[in-house]
């Protein structure tokens, strides 16, 4: 009896994480504008990437003496 109870817990456990594993939320659908405007960014992203880096100086950080310990 505690074999067959052990045994359908089991499958049961099985069952219900495979339906889990295939979940996907409501939001994740094919969108032809959304593609569309994210090519579009992603090339003028590209277009500014060509452009010469600017050199920004460094500043060396600070360094300030160690106070006496107390």
């Amino acid at each position: 009896m505690e074999r067959r109870l052990m045994i359908g817990l089991v499958l049961a456990a099985l069952c219900g994480a495979s339906t889990l594993a295939h979940a996907r939320p409501p939001t994740v659908v094919n969108s032809p504008g959304y593609d569309r405007r994210l090519q579009e960014s992603r090339s003028q992203l590209d277009g500014s990437a060509t452009a010469a880096p600017v050199d920004v100086p460094v500043s060396k950080p600070k360094r300030s003496k160690k106070k006496p310990a107390k």
